[in-house]
């Protein structure tokens, strides 16, 4: 797991906040045709900076993530939240072992040790995010804008939460 340097803490702490809950999200890949998205089921560990997803070897995103590396990941409910990163196919047996659930065995039709099964691992370099989940912050907002008050509510928000640039 990631240990979130001082400058960016705060940035994966409002992420990890307005994720929480979310547990499915849009992945999105880069296919030879262009840009794929699909649902994942996130799995239940805190947000430190990285997101994982369960897959299998044998799905186009698999082979899209081989030739680029480059993936977003969109959550949509309380909040809305687009997290641009880098994936890494992850084969470690222990990691998917603690990540399985018997949902995994009826819906991938495996079990966990099958080699066919693999993780992917999004390391978030950035993220957008617009906040929604308060209407009285959503009110002053609009009133803001109506107004032409120049004071911000950060309803939406650009925020880095690694050095690296993508």
């Amino acid at each position: 797991m990631n240990q979130p340097n001082d400058w960016n803490a705060e940035a994966i702490d409002k992420v990890k906040e307005l994720i929480k809950g979310m547990d499915t999200a849009m992945l999105t890949t880069i296919s030879d045709k262009g840009p794929v998205s699909r649902p994942m089921k996130t799995q239940e560990v805190e947000f430190d900076g990285d997101i994982w997803f369960l897959t299998k070897k044998d799905t186009s995103k698999y082979q899209e993530i081989l030739g680029n590396r480059n993936v977003n990941v969109v959550y949509a409910g309380k909040s809305y939240v687009s997290v641009r990163g880098t994936a890494e196919i992850v084969e470690d047996a222990a990691k998917k072992k603690e990540f399985w659930n018997p949902v995994y065995e009826k819906m991938l039709e495996t079990s966990y040790d099958d080699p066919n099964v693999v993780l992917i691992k999004v390391h978030a370099a950035a993220a957008e995010y617009w906040d929604t989940g308060s209407m009285v912050k959503s009110a002053i907002s609009l009133v803001r804008k109506i107004t032409g008050s120049s004071k911000d509510t950060h309803l939406n928000e650009t925020v880095e939460l690694d050095g690296r640039q993508p």
